[in-house]
């Protein structure tokens, strides 16, 4: 099984900690649709037997293009691939962008769920004006609100999206924050670490002291918050900034922590076959003008096995699934399994790691800290 990842770089205005490549300018965004297209239509050799099981529109802000727009993409996915009966297909939203009808007399839901989608990502991030704010997000608390209430009378399979380690807010706040999801019943949440990227504007606001820098303790202590809390309302953390209740788990993004193959369509959309990865221009107008050529504007770096040993201890660090020691010695032979071991040896000494059923997973006190661990554990 693989999965389909359609970039929509398109946003109405910049959030300050974001870094991921979109344009506030929608000048260009019929030109990029059908570039869209003829990128899935030159590309659909590399899964000529792969089935597709997952179609997955993320962002930028994809709910910014019209129900139309999105059909026109998911029947392009449906003309060029296989994809199996009932795939999963999540289209990442902003409140602002769904508290809208698309006709005079029918909802976004119902337009959304006739054109096949069947998981909406609601990007919420904060249910407090004053975090809205400073992250300049286009909605207010009253529209996240508003949406959540529709969403959930259309949708079952709903995630949504919260930060925690903002500057300014406490302990209490965040506690309201997950009470709030709770009350609406959202079956997956996913939550992130505010993170100060160069060069965005929130890191300019940083060192010129009109903000607060990020508290990393306090984002630590959020998280075990977040954890507890969840936990206890039956949620499973399958993955460090994603929880599930059973049968909710996102599909589209197990894969690409399984390792599963996955393409990416769209500027700077990433790919990965098993033994390559490969990376869009960075670019809408040189991405667009290579598609009109008929061109793909890509880069491939092929993955030598220490590449892939890294990635598959990075990803697997991450989630209950873990690392096998068993696929690692199979997979990357035996010095492989022998140098894991060693390096994993002082954090499972520290009680960040530990091994049951030959497997290496990241204890309670290590999932705040597991990107640096695997690092630790890395052949470089």
């Amino acid at each position: 099984m693989a999965g389909i990842y359609i970039h929509i770089p398109f946003c109405k205005q910049a959030c300050h900690y974001c870094d991921f490549h979109f344009s506030t300018s929608l000048k260009k965004k019929d030109e990029l649709v059908q570039a869209l297209v003829s990128e899935l239509q030159l590309r659909a050799h590399e899964f000529e037997t792969i089935p597709v099981e997952t179609i997955y529109f993320g962002g930028g802000t994809p709910s910014l293009l019209h129900v139309d727009e999105l059909k026109f993409l998911i029947d392009a996915v449906y003309e060029n691939y296989h994809v199996v009966s009932n795939p999963e297909i999540t289209l990442e939203a902003n409140p602002d962008d769904l508290n809208v009808k698309s006709s005079s007399e029918k909802s976004v839901f119902e337009s959304y769920r006739e054109i096949g989608i069947n998981r909406l990502s609601i990007g919420v991030q904060s249910f407090f004006e004053k975090d809205l704010k400073l992250m300049n997000r286009a909605h207010n608390a009253e529209e996240a609100k508003c949406c959540l209430q529709e969403a959930t009378k259309y949708f079952d399979n709903i995630s949504i999206d919260l930060i925690y380690g903002i500057p300014g807010l406490t302990n209490a706040e965040w506690e309201a924050n997950i009470e709030t999801v709770l009350e609406f019943n959202i079956p997956h949440i996913s939550s992130y670490a505010l993170t100060v990227e160069p060069k965005t504007a929130l890191d300019s606001f940083i060192k010129k002291g009109l903000v607060k820098n990020v508290d990393d303790e306090l984002a630590q202590d959020q998280f075990h918050m977040l954890i507890e809390k969840l936990k206890a309302n039956g949620y499973v953390h399958y993955e460090l900034s994603n929880f599930g209740k059973p049968a909710y788990f996102s599909k589209n993004n197990s894969a690409y922590w399984l390792g599963r193959p996955y393409l990416g369509i769209g500027p700077s959309a990433h790919s990965f076959n098993g033994h390559q990865r490969g990376w869009n221009v960075r670019n809408n107008s040189k991405y667009i003008k290579a598609l009109q050529n008929k061109e793909l504007p890509i880069e491939i770096e092929t993955l030598t096995v220490t590449d892939k040993y890294n990635e598959y201890v990075m990803t697997g660090l991450r989630t209950i699934w873990g690392v096998s020691l068993e696929k690692v010695a199979e997979d990357f032979g035996m010095h492989f399994k022998n140098y894991i071991l060693r390096q994993a040896q002082k954090h499972i000494e520290q009680q960040l790691l530990y091994i049951e059923n030959d497997t290496l997973l990241v204890t309670n006190e290590g999932k705040f800290l597991s990107d640096g661990i695997a690092s630790d554990l890395f052949k470089i």
